[in-house]
């Protein structure tokens, strides 16, 4: 009896027998036919068709097996590449996946007999990172694309390059500094010495411009010296003083201007923030789903913070009472004119009315309803208030 046609109700009624996976038992490799059951199988073991791939087989075992060693291996491999990446996966899980295409290769075809030989001998042949845990063999591939290598490089050599400026700034720095203390160390004051002379019996002469001294009595040359060194000493010091102050001024008008800067930056100021925003008194809402639907999105009032970070809060609608961590809460937003509470920042603890909400910034316009700077308009992040209950 001949084959059905392919539109025949016998035909697309074999057809839909066939889909999905069956028994491996009745799987021939060679012929690559698939049995319903085993006397299908046995009938196809009988056929001559299968006799013949028997003896093409039997005259090269080992070069089907390669092929089809090399055929499960390649069809294993780009079903890792192309549906985990580089993810560290377990090697059951795209087993799975591969053998549920109708189309691949059995592994007991092939020359391996388990799976776990197959993924260790994918670890020796640095295909992939292997590695075992109490659950299994877990499996990463590695990705050896000329093109990934390529976009790898080129974001290793940009983050080199962003290094090496920021190296090079610090190393600028370095020696701006470097030279400012070398220069603060040359202008230190000058050391005087005494002044002796080598011989006792030569005389010693001064000469002060227009009123030079000449040779003459010992009685003259006495008479002068005392006030032309004092005079001639002073104008000596007035002039380092004046020098050593305008190298001051120089050097103060580069360097130490900017350290002088940073200094008057670091003394402002700055707005008090902590990690820990939650007050008594103000309305949250409940952002965990480990509560369930009938608690999750809802609001609440915080009766009690214990340990800065745990609030006791008790629930608008039913009234429920429950301990949940900072984390698991938000502030609230109230519609302008409310009352609010500042929760972090400079004006912390402070009671405030909403004016008005910057949706492009993500903060509000508050004026400040006590303190000492009641009256005072803010800008306030929405995370840095609250409503009032």
């Amino acid at each position: 009896m001949g084959k059905a046609d392919f539109l025949s109700p016998k035909a697309i009624s074999n057809r839909i027998k066939s889909k999905g996976l069956q028994k491996l038992r009745w799987y021939c490799q060679m012929c690559q036919k698939q049995c319903r059951d085993e006397n299908g199988f046995k009938c196809h073991c009988m056929s001559e068709s299968h006799q013949r791939q028997l003896l093409l087989a039997s005259e090269n075992p080992r070069k089907f097996m390669d092929f089809f060693s090399h055929e499960f291996k390649s069809g294993f491999l780009e079903l890792l590449r192309r549906r985990f990446g580089t993810k560290r996966v377990h090697n059951n899980i795209v087993y799975n996946e591969y053998i549920s295409d109708r189309e691949h290769i059995h592994m007991n075809a092939t020359r391996w007999e388990t799976l776990t030989d197959f993924t260790k001998w994918l670890g020796r042949q640095g295909l992939c990172k292997v590695d075992e845990t109490p659950k299994g063999w877990y499996i990463q591939y590695i990705d050896r694309d000329p093109e990934t290598i390529r976009r790898q490089e080129e974001l290793a050599r940009r983050k080199k390059h962003e290094l090496d400026d920021e190296e090079r700034s610090a190393k600028f720095i370095e020696e701006q500094v470097r030279r400012g203390r070398n220069a603060k160390e040359e202008e230190e004051d000058p050391v005087y010495t005494e002044l002796k002379r080598e011989n006792e019996e030569e005389k010693v002469a001064f000469n002060l411009g227009a009123a030079a001294a000449l040779p003459g009595p010992s009685t003259s040359s006495s008479l002068v010296a005392p006030s032309a060194l004092k005079k001639a000493s002073s104008s000596v010091k007035r002039k380092d003083a004046s020098s050593a102050s305008e190298a001051r001024d120089k050097k103060k008008s580069a360097l130490e201007q900017i350290i002088e800067m940073e200094e008057r930056k670091k003394q402002q100021q700055q707005p008090i923030r902590t990690d820990h925003w939650l007050q008594p008194g103000i309305v949250v809402k409940v952002v965990t789903k480990r509560l369930g639907e009938k608690y999750h999105k809802k609001k609440a009032v915080v009766t009690e913070v214990q340990e800065k970070y745990t609030a006791v809060v008790k629930m608008v609608d039913s009234g429920d009472k429950l301990k949940l961590d900072q984390n698991h809460v938000e502030t609230v937003i109230p519609a302008p004119g409310k009352c609010v509470m500042i929760l972090n920042g400079s004006h912390r603890d402070t009671r405030a009315v909403l004016d008005g909400i910057d949706e492009k910034n993500f903060c509000a316009s508050l004026t400040l309803d006590s303190g000492p700077h009641k009256g005072k308009r803010v800008d306030v992040a929405y995370e840095d208030f609250s409503k009032l209950a």
